[in-house]
């Protein structure tokens, strides 16, 4: 039995700000931020946006009613919770009208809970073939005003629907996949914004890649060229390349080529939207899909969540994958955003929504929305 992901659903905040002008505000060479980092523009969410909404905006735009009706699993993966008890996916059963017999979690491990929701789904399907399961991506990436990692924020969601017979990407059920207690990044309960140490999560992030690569390798006898992509966790584009270099020189110089051009498919979306954490992987698999892929192609796909826990699997494009996603749609979206100055963006990066709040719906322009913090609970509206 095939399974594997047969629809992808996108959502972004309709703001961002241009990297070479957050570069100019700070004092930076834009060089730095464009080339450097790899960033281009950075999406920015409104206050009464969070992982919810954004959830459930890149959730309702692939759902139909004969989706909900076989839905079995609910997964959300991310790194942005805003409960410590309730999870984002019970938010979501109301604002997505989905049916009661449906088992809902959420999975946190910081950029891998989108993969470990995937490889459950995979499970789950192969032991209930008539039904599918949701598995969405959701985070908002903060570091802070006039920090090291303010160029690497980012906002956004990718869901996914996992079934039998997938349009989009048939997963080969073939695996390896490894685990350490790292201190590279955290975000303890009591801040809004990630602690990292950037040039020791960039070693740690090679080294999974490699160690991975190894083993794949040595599991499956499998060479480079049994793919024909790579597809990368990529917080910020430039650190996907990091991990694609260390194949230089050690395959083909065409196959490397190849593999780099494809790269640079994948990652044109993330360079106008910015860091996803869970969801990073995933954008850059649809930008492929969109900017670069061809029926029959084989993936290897590299997944990384700092703490740390990395895997490294492969999948195999669809002839139908086309179908499983609305392109026009989507760069429709990405087209009609509008940029803030620099100096908007601050002042609502410090908006901040407590006890007690309650948003005037005649200010929000997205469907679904934090309406109001009542006794301490986050409740949630559709326009």
């Amino acid at each position: 039995m095939d399974i594997g992901i047969d629809k992808i659903g996108f959502y972004v905040p309709k703001d961002y700000i241009d990297i070479v002008e957050l570069a100019k505000a700070r004092d930076v060479d834009p060089d730095k931020f464009t080339i450097g980092i790899g960033q281009d523009k950075q999406a920015v969410p409104k206050p009464y946006q969070d992982a919810v909404t954004l959830a459930a905006s890149s959730a309702d735009s692939i759902l139909s009613a004969e989706d909900k009706k076989d839905l079995g699993l609910l997964i959300v993966g991310t790194e942005s919770s805003v409960d410590e008890s309730k999870s984002t996916a019970a938010f979501l059963m109301d604002l997505l009208d989905l049916p009661e017999d449906i088992r809902a979690f959420e999975i946190k491990q910081a950029c891998f809970g989108a993969t470990a929701g995937l490889m459950t789904a995979y499970d789950y399907i192969s032991q209930n073939p008539d039904k599918k399961a949701l598995v969405i991506a959701t985070d908002i990436a903060r570091y802070g005003i006039k920090t090291p990692g303010e160029v690497t924020q980012g906002a956004g969601s990718v869901a996914m629907i996992v079934s039998q017979n997938p349009r989009v990407l048939k997963l080969n059920h073939k695996s390896v996949y490894m685990t350490k207690n790292v201190g590279d990044f955290w975000r303890p309960t009591f801040s809004k914004t990630a602690f990292a140490r950037g040039k020791y999560s960039n070693e740690i992030y090679v080294d999974f890649f490699q160690t991975l690569w190894d083993k794949y390798q040595a599991k499956y006898d499998a060479t480079i060229d049994d793919f024909d992509t790579l597809l990368f966790h990529i917080p910020y584009t430039k650190m996907g390349t990091k991990a694609l270099r260390t194949l230089d020189g050690k395959i083909d110089a065409d196959k490397y080529a190849e593999l780099t051009s494809h790269y640079q498919a994948s990652i044109r979306f993330s360079r106008s939207v910015g860091n996803l954490y869970t969801g990073s992987l995933y954008l850059g698999l649809l930008s492929y899909l969109i900017n670069g892929a061809k029926a029959g192609e084989n993936l290897l796909m590299f997944s990384y969540g700092s703490g740390a826990v990395g895997e490294l699997y492969s999948a195999e494009i669809q002839p139908t994958f086309a179908q499983g996603f609305d392109q026009a749609n989507i760069l429709k979206m990405l087209d009609d955003r509008q940029k803030m100055s620099i100096e908007a963006y601050e002042k609502m990066y410090q908006v901040e929504y407590e006890n007690g709040t309650i948003v005037d719906p005649e200010t929000v322009s997205e469907k679904f929305y934090l309406s109001e913090i009542k006794d301490n609970e986050r409740l949630y509206k559709k326009a």
